[in-house]
């Protein structure tokens, strides 16, 4: 599930890697740009896994992450704006950039410094096409805003989550998007829920994990669950 102004079409690598090894996979999609809204579900058979960048796990619907066996969390976080200082600067910025989804112009002028923040250090050319390439009618900017709003709502791991599972957490120690302090309050919920943690930090990477090797790395993890 990808995360907020993310798209269905992002995880487009991942499917690519997966299907060689006979793996099936669903991308959820919220709708920011063309594609219509679509949740995933599961199919019988087989390990279900959910891999999620960012916001992405609280996108999902609780049932479907209630059901997985393992989870996998990219750049991700349970309560998106801390507490004190740094999370009153955050929540006044989401008020911000809530304001600017009134109008396409000042969304997109938005949505793209937003995008250059996430991808950085690397620089926002490399990330595929997205919501600001699109048109931002009027509903999808009510769905960026809708998603804005349930961002800066979050207070901890997304209901559902199923403990004491094996979980994957990708942290990008240049993240500029995610805090350090929702990243050390992830962890403090992982631990409180006895979920079987790995945690993998990516040391030159930003929120958006461009960072080549990231796919194979989690192909990798996700394997050797299956082993004996």
């Amino acid at each position: 599930m990808h995360g907020w102004s993310g798209e269905a079409r992002h995880w487009d690598p991942w499917r690519a890697a997966a299907s060689p090894i006979g793996w099936s996979w669903q991308s959820g999609e919220r709708g920011y740009g063309d594609a219509a809204p679509q949740q995933p579900g599961w199919r019988e058979g087989g390990r279900r896994v959910v891999i999620a960048h960012s916001m992405g796990s609280h996108l999902l619907p609780e049932a479907v992450l209630a059901a997985a066996d393992a989870v996998v969390l990219l750049a991700s976080f349970g309560r998106f704006v801390p507490p004190g200082p740094s999370g009153r600067r955050l929540r006044t910025a989401l008020a911000a950039m809530a304001a600017q989804l009134q109008d396409p112009e000042a969304a997109r002028a938005m949505l793209q410094r937003f995008l250059r923040e996430a991808a950085a250090p690397e620089p926002a050319e490399l990330l595929p096409p997205g919501p600001a390439e699109g048109p931002l009618g009027e509903l999808q900017r009510q769905r960026l805003r809708h998603d804005l709003e349930l961002l800066g709502q979050t207070a901890g791991l997304p209901s559902g989550f199923p403990p004491d599972i094996p979980v994957l957490v990708v942290e990008a120690a240049q993240d500029r998007i995610v805090l350090p302090e929702a990243r050390q309050l992830l962890r403090r919920d992982l631990e409180a829920q006895r979920s079987r943690t790995d945690w993998l930090t990516l040391q030159d990477a930003g929120h958006c994990l461009l960072s080549p090797g990231l796919v194979e790395q989690v192909m990798a993890w996700l394997q050797n669950l299956e082993a004996p």
